[in-house]
């Protein structure tokens, strides 16, 4: 089903005036080329907030776009995302168009890791099973036991009811989750380019110069920055947390875009942004959102060997998810 207008100006209305009215005439080809193309635009919480709020029809962290990937009726799915997210939209549709608008936007955790990396750990760790993040290839899903997100990884872990599992490839999220659970976690040496530049001294600065202000962090941060924090969770755990507090002033230790989309639905709270860019989320705009249905481009595919085995993994995650809710 198209994208109504009711979902377009809901979400809009948090933009600035001027700014929304600057943007219409874009805003506006866009719906239309959805209409025509029966199609949604998902967009990850790190896109700008004309494209977040304005453009998107489907909007959350990875674990939610995957969901809403799986049951949307609409025939083209333009991921305004990275790569390894559309693959993982096609991967749970198979049978409908995923399109991203900039081949180049990558991953610097899901190029950190090959299927070869994978196979060769499970032949050095017979039996234990493989818990993928979802920030990789879907190469790399297919090796995988289950995936899990940031959100859901402890749940995940736990979930399989084994003494230790091999955690790929975020080595900060792998601690993380190694201290939530008593279950053994075997770490790949990957890291997140946008996170692992926050420090912990930073955070110190920051909070010497601010006190009172609350710290809130990703846990792909090193440990170091999270033992700074008052909390600690997943992109949509953020979300959650800065609605239900409601802090007079936070500083989101993420990235930049999330705490400009965070900060148009609260308005009563001060946001302080010691933020990193993620370089491939901005290669995502409204020109190459609006290209992308007026040509059909770029169209990602998954040889359907991989696409398979991927998709086990991915469903068994969203499965886990499911029980969470």
């Amino acid at each position: 089903m198209a994208p109504t207008t009711l979902q377009i100006t809901r979400r809009a209305d948090l933009l600035p005036e001027a700014e929304l009215a600057a943007l219409q005439p874009i805003l506006d080809d866009i719906e239309r080329l959805k209409r025509q193309r029966n199609a949604v635009v998902a967009a990850h919480n790190y896109m700008t907030p004309d494209i977040y709020g304005a453009a998107a029809d489907l909007t959350g962290d990875s674990l939610a776009l995957a969901a809403m990937a799986k049951e949307t009726e609409a025939d083209v799915i333009v991921l305004a995302g990275v790569h390894f997210m559309a693959e993982t939209a096609k991967i749970v549709n198979p049978t409908k168009t995923v399109l991203i608008p900039d081949e180049r936007a990558g991953c610097s955790l899901a190029e950190g890791i090959t299927g070869d990396d994978v196979r060769r750990l499970k032949a050095k760790y017979p039996g234990v099973p493989v818990v993928t993040y979802v920030n990789t290839t879907a190469e790399v899903k297919a090796e995988t036991d289950i995936c899990c997100t940031s959100g859901n990884a402890v749940a995940v872990v736990e979930s399989l009811g084994v003494d230790r599992v091999i955690f790929l490839p975020d080595q900060y999220l792998g601690r993380y989750v190694a201290s939530q659970t008593d279950v053994e976690v075997i770490l790949w040496d990957g890291a997140c380019m946008v996170h692992e530049r926050f420090t912990g001294r930073e955070i110190r600065n920051h909070k010497a110069r601010l006190p009172g202000v609350s710290v809130i962090a990703h846990p792909e941060c090193p440990p170091d920055v999270l033992a700074e924090a008052d909390y600690v969770g997943s992109t949509n755990g953020i979300i959650r947390w800065v609605e239900d507090n409601q802090p007079e002033q936070v500083m989101m230790i993420t990235e930049c875009s999330m705490a400009d989309n965070v900060a148009l639905e609260n308005p009563g709270v001060e946001f302080v942004r010691p933020c990193n860019l993620c370089p491939h989320m901005k290669r995502i705009t409204l020109d190459n959102i609006k290209r992308s249905l007026e040509t059909m481009t770029y169209e990602v595919d998954v040889a359907p060997d991989v696409a398979g085995r991927a998709r086990r993994a991915v469903e068994r995650m969203l499965e886990v998810g499911r029980r969470e809710d």
